[in-house]
């Protein structure tokens, strides 16, 4: 498979929420860059295309958009 992305992302395994217009949807990130992650959810159903993305362990917030979508698995770029 090819590596499209700019940079490389490292693995990982942290509690995070997907925050949007007053919902929030629990997440695990999988993978993790300074540009981007991948986020495990039960169903990419309802998950808008912007949110910003609560990383619990860090206490961290990030502005995200959706690059792309698969069966229990988002693609988010920062920014």
């Amino acid at each position: 498979m090819d590596e499209r992305r700019s940079k490389a992302r490292h693995r990982v395994l942290k509690a995070g929420t997907i925050e949007f217009g007053g919902g929030a949807i629990d997440c695990t990130v999988r993978n993790f860059s300074h540009t981007g992650a991948a986020l495990d959810v039960t169903s990419p159903v309802g998950i808008p295309e912007h949110f910003t993305l609560f990383i619990q362990a860090d206490g961290t917030h990030l502005s995200c958009r959706v690059v792309w979508r698969k069966e229990k698995r988002i693609g988010v770029q920062f920014g």
